[in-house]
């Protein structure tokens, strides 16, 4: 798969991160973490699940609206379903064990300078990195 560099679109979408997050923080006194808020979400309903529920719901309509107006790519799933559903159960595991995920510890926790939050964003990135050079030189995929 192809992609195309396109540093103007991911300059814009990381102020409007970083804005969001801030904002975020602001106003509500709270780490944009979307494992955590989605994870609080599946609990037994609390005076914060309607905000939780309206981040969510921003979240997938403003990705909706995106695609809508032609700003958004289709992204290219090859993947059937029962690795897609072990691969996000594995996901969800590994944000509950590290405390988090790349939203939070990567875009809140590292503005905050959380020693946590930068160790975990390095293991992210090195991870990553690995199973991409496994994937495509070691496997012979894409």
């Amino acid at each position: 798969m192809e992609t195309a560099f396109t540093p103007f679109a991911g300059l814009i979408g990381g102020a409007l991160i970083g804005l969001a997050a801030v904002a975020f923080m602001g106003l509500l006194g709270r780490i944009a973490g979307i494992s955590g808020i989605v994870a609080g979400l599946l609990a037994p309903p609390s005076s914060d699940t309607l905000w939780r529920g309206a981040f969510v719901i921003g979240l997938i309509g403003g990705a909706a609206i995106v695609r809508a107006v032609g700003w958004g790519q289709v992204p290219m799933i090859t993947a059937a379903w029962p690795v897609l559903m072990i691969g996000g159960l594995l996901v969800g595991i590994g944000t509950r064990i590290g405390g988090g995920c790349t939203s939070g510890h990567g875009v809140c926790g590292m503005a905050r300078l959380s020693v946590r939050s930068i160790v975990a964003t390095l293991v992210f990135i090195i991870v990553a990195m690995a199973v991409v050079y496994v994937r495509r030189h070691l496997l012979g995929g894409v």
